[in-house]
């Protein structure tokens, strides 16, 4: 259990660096595509026998080089590349899986998470890759941030909009990559995307932001942990519900409070 505890820990860190990135730039849509789009690598790596981070990695790598490609040599939205790389990824995925049926026990858990599944080393990839999150969102926060609101203040600024939007894409990848061990590639993007979302009802400050999601994102794990142990459930799942939970919470009463400031 404490090892379940501090990796959910290092998820909720994690995400709550990069989704707040995600949420202030919109792209929550390749969050889910990059989230779905490591399945054909970590089922080749069941396959094969290699580690799971690895074809996670690889998988990662080759979506976002291909909607840059797409993006760069087409006239098509990057939504739309990103909409055709998540299918087509999705589908490799399916046809690998399709392949073999040795490893359906395993696939459940890449698919979930294995919270209680969670060793020593896998804690040590986590708490490297959620550092270096922390050390790219620090050093490169201004860039970051100025892309977030407007890429041609980025460009006027000094900084290339391509070359900070391949890096965020990057980060966006870490984050998935080192979580889907613990909550699963279906609900990686859960935790992105909900405390992240919470903490713009809360904060207008990007550091603000950040160590609010985070700690919503902590406390998703927490109760949903206990709500798993008490009542024999998915921890992932429940875990996911509880950020999702609590977004509605949070933006109920700021809806409250904002028509309480309004008829004062």
């Amino acid at each position: 259990m404490l090892n379940a505890m501090a990796a959910g820990t290092l998820v909720a860190i994690a995400c709550g660096i990069a989704g707040t990135f995600m949420v202030l730039r919109g792209l929550a849509f390749l969050g889910d595509a990059l989230a779905h789009g490591v399945h054909p690598g970590v089922a080749s790596a069941l396959l094969w026998g290699f580690p799971g981070f690895v074809g996670a990695s690889l998988s990662s790598l080759a979506m976002i080089a291909g909607i840059t490609w797409v993006t760069k040599k087409s006239r098509l939205s990057a939504d739309t590349a990103i909409g055709l790389l998540f299918v087509g990824m999705l589908a490799l995925g399916v046809v690998i899986v399709s392949h073999s049926q040795s490893f359906s026990g395993d696939l459940v858990k890449v698919l979930f998470g294995q919270f209680l599944g969670i060793s020593s080393f896998d804690l040590v990839i986590q708490s490297s890759v959620t550092l270096l999150l922390a050390v790219m969102a620090f050093v490169l926060r201004r860039p970051f941030l100025l892309l977030c609101f407007s890429e041609e203040q980025a460009q006027v600024s000094g900084y290339s909009a391509k070359l900070f939007h391949f890096l965020l894409l990057v980060m966006i990848a870490m984050t998935v990559i080192v979580s889907f061990q613990t909550v699963g590639t279906l609900l990686v993007f859960g935790m992105l995307l909900a405390p992240a979302a919470t903490s713009t009802f809360l904060s207008r400050q990007l550091g603000s932001m950040m160590m609010i999601a985070s700690g919503f994102g902590t406390l998703s794990v927490y109760a949903g942990l206990l709500l798993s142990y008490h009542f024999n459930l998915s921890a992932g799942g429940c875990v996911v519900l509880v950020a999702v939970g609590i977004f509605f919470i949070v933006f109920l009463f700021s809806q409250r409070s904002r028509q309480e400031h309004f008829h004062g």
